[in-house]
């Protein structure tokens, strides 16, 4: 059964598994929902974890009614998600665009976290696209399948499950899901990236190793590792979605740096 909150004059959807044991709040990217993490949870649940998985503001069953999509506004919202539940400090899971949401939140509530994993983030202020790709991601915002053929496009092992396809796609035809979707690919990340050296809790980067959205991903997670003092969790053969793609590999990361790192 999904659960919810009111948030910020919106309604924000999660799911919980409940019960005692540590926490994992899991955020989804940019342009899919909390879906993302299907085959994910139930690794983390076997291997003694608590699970909360949320839906980004104009995704999944979370309203689509604000005028802030950015990084921050989406980590404010996991804050109070965390309060509201009392159960930090929490691990604190996020992919792709909710990376630059994990260093404002671990900037802003260190208290609530006891570790953040960054998997395969975009949680710096990247180079400027040239005009091709600045017209392709242009045609991606507004047209919904052109959307869907990228993010499908990002597994590379295994190919993306087709039940989250069609439920992705009926989800993104609603009112104001691709005007969400814009204003993300339009959010500027700096606000996020200029409190990185306030972060203090222990950050892990995961990475698929195949991921097409970044020139170098192993140099991308290797920069991002240096400026938050963390490891690197390299998942072979991986896309953008290793959570998704390779499961069991990813929760098997998480656990180690967990229990190396935070001991829990």
């Amino acid at each position: 059964m999904t659960l919810s909150f009111e948030h910020e004059n919106g309604t924000i959807a999660y799911d919980d598994t409940a019960g005692t044991r540590p926490l994992v709040l899991c955020l989804p990217g940019m342009g899919v929902d909390r879906r993302t993490y299907a085959k994910f949870v139930p690794e983390l649940t076997a291997r003694g974890y608590r699970v909360v998985t949320m839906d980004l503001r104009g995704q999944g069953e979370t309203d689509a009614v604000w005028a802030d999509y950015s990084p921050e506004a989406v980590a404010r919202d996991a804050i109070a998600l965390l309060r509201r539940l009392q159960a930090g400090p929490a691990i604190l899971f996020t992919n792709s665009y909710t990376g630059a949401s994990a260093v404002w939140a671990a900037a802003e509530a260190p208290e609530l976290f006891r570790a953040i994993v960054l998997s395969d983030p975009f949680a710096r202020v990247m180079p400027r696209p040239n005009v091709f790709m600045r017209a392709a991601i242009a045609a991606m915002s507004r047209f919904r399948p052109l959307w869907i053929a990228y993010w499908a496009s990002l597994y590379k092992t295994k190919k993306a499950d087709p039940a989250e396809k069609r439920g992705l796609s009926a989800s993104l035809k609603e009112p104001g899901r691709m005007a969400a979707l814009r204003a993300m690919m339009a959010a500027d990340k700096a606000v996020c990236a200029a409190r990185t050296g306030e972060v203090t809790t222990p950050a892990l980067i995961v990475m698929g190793s195949k991921d097409p959205d970044f020139p170098d991903p192993a140099a991308e997670a290797r920069l991002m590792a240096e400026r938050l003092h963390g490891p690197v969790a390299m998942i072979n053969g991986a896309g953008h979605y290793p959570h998704s793609e390779m499961p069991a590999e990813t929760a098997a990361a998480v656990a180690e740096f967990v229990r190396e790192r935070v001991g829990a």
